[in-house]
């Protein structure tokens, strides 16, 4: 499908976070502002972020955020599930942009390109191009990016149905492949588990993060096919870990996670939110 002349419009400003682009700016750098961050010890190659309206998973995604001030990527991925009847495995945009409130971010067409080439290795297929998606978790990220980074970049989107192992091993390989010698940084998409009461949220949200901890992408998947956890993108999330092992990353660490109920006060059924940072740990001196 050829490129549509065009930038995808957003569905969400409005709804999952605020149209007004002075209002939001100052709402996203309030929550990056407010997260206290643990010394990072290392090069940040790939961050996971919830994907909730951002009244409700904006404080936990502020710390995934915090830890990219400085830093000046030409190029981020994002990758994060598809919550819409699509068909197919991989799904990417048909658009030449994509707007938010803050302006309009370009997507990187030579990467993309790139990506389309290493997908057809690694599995026979490239991921389809779609004209004004609604998805959500992934543009929820955007506005974030668009305040934390120095400088602006290009958006290379990529959203996942297909969640299974075989499919996502291969995915974080043509992530990797694909990105090698460029300045550029992945972003996982994901929220934990959804409607539970609060302590069984914690339970399989620990499982969960016990995993990203762990820097074990494939425990991350096996965990929900097991019934210890749950991440509504943990597809997404284990592709972009063995992406950003391959691109040096051999650390992981959780920044932050909460619930909605605590958000509202509303235990009952909650959804969890998790913030955590991989990193390439830099060189011990000697001498």
């Amino acid at each position: 499908m050829e490129l549509m002349h065009g930038i995808r419009p957003s569905p969400i400003a409005g709804q999952w976070y605020t149209a007004e682009p002075t209002r939001l700016a100052a709402q996203v750098d309030e929550y990056i502002q407010q997260a206290k961050l643990p010394a990072l010890p290392g090069k940040v190659i790939a961050i996971m972020a919830p994907h909730a309206g951002h009244r409700y998973s904006g404080a936990v995604a502020g710390h995934a955020f915090a830890c990219l001030r400085g830093l000046a990527p030409d190029t981020v991925a994002v990758v994060s599930p598809v919550h819409y009847p699509y068909a197919d495995p991989l799904l990417t945009t048909a658009h030449q942009g994509y707007a938010t409130p803050l302006g309009t971010i370009p997507v990187d067409q030579d990467r993309l390109a790139d990506l389309d080439q290493a997908l057809a290795k690694e599995l026979g297929f490239s991921a389809r191009r779609v004209a004004n998606d609604p998805e959500h978790s992934l543009e929820i990220e955007l506005p974030f990016l668009q305040r934390s980074l120095e400088q602006p970049f290009k958006l290379l989107p990529l959203m996942v149905r297909d969640q299974s192992e075989a499919v996502m091993l291969r995915l974080g390989r043509a992530l990797a492949s694909c990105l090698a010698g460029h300045n550029a940084l992945l972003v996982a998409s994901t929220d934990l588990s959804h409607f539970y009461p609060q302590a069984t949220a914690h339970r399989l949200d620990h499982e969960i993060l016990s995993q990203v901890e762990a820097f074990n992408p494939r425990g991350v998947i096996q965990a929900e096919e097991q019934g210890k956890g749950f991440a509504c993108g943990r597809g997404a999330l284990a592709s972009v870990m063995w992406a950003a092992q391959q691109l040096g990353a051999d650390q992981a660490i959780l920044l932050n996670y909460a619930t909605s109920g605590d958000v509202t006060g509303d235990f009952s059924q909650v959804v969890g939110y998790g913030a955590a940072v991989f990193i390439q740990s830099l060189p011990e001196k000697t001498g």
